[in-house]
């Protein structure tokens, strides 16, 4: 049994638990040792999740199984399209992965999409990561091609795109 709920600033040590124990088995075969740990410091710090969750530039919603965080997902207004919904994040931790989870997380964002009256959904995955099946399955196309800086790294990306 799981159950989902908008994340708090309280919530920010166990959303960065969370990154770090699913970052490691997605990313240790596309990405360097290096890189995986810059941008975990990077982008998962508890004082910036908490201050994402309380200016609200991020929703962070959390799947709990059992009482016990497991997955997590945050979503915003694209910056540069009003009309369009980001979801920014999406992990489930490697021990739930096949239990429907990502799914259910997807499409919690794809509700608060369609309540808002807007009609799609973007998200970035690394051109090398498996989970691009799985977000073609749930409906996304590749839009186009992103590479990032982040720090000394990139994030070589496509941006996939869902009409609602």
């Amino acid at each position: 049994m799981f159950t989902i709920r908008k994340a708090t600033s309280a919530d920010a040590d166990k959303i960065v638990k969370l990154a770090h124990q699913t970052w490691w088995p997605t990313y240790s075969e596309i990405l360097s040792t290096e890189q995986i740990s810059y941008m975990l410091s990077a982008i998962y710090l508890s004082d910036k999740v908490a201050d994402q969750i309380a200016t609200h530039s991020q929703v962070y919603v959390i799947l709990e199984e059992d009482g016990e965080p497991v997955a997590f997902a945050s979503y915003s207004v694209r910056e540069e399209d009003t009309e369009v919904y980001k979801l920014q994040k999406l992990y489930c931790h490697p021990t739930t992965q096949g239990k429907g989870y990502g799914k259910a997380l997807i499409n919690y964002v794809v509700d608060v999409v369609q309540q808002a009256g807007k009609k799609t959904l973007d998200l970035n995955v690394n051109r090398g990561n498996n989970a691009k099946a799985f977000y073609e399955k749930m409906g996304f196309a590749v839009a186009y091609e992103e590479d990032i800086p982040i720090g000394p790294y990139w994030m070589n990306d496509y941006v996939m795109r869902k009409l609602l």
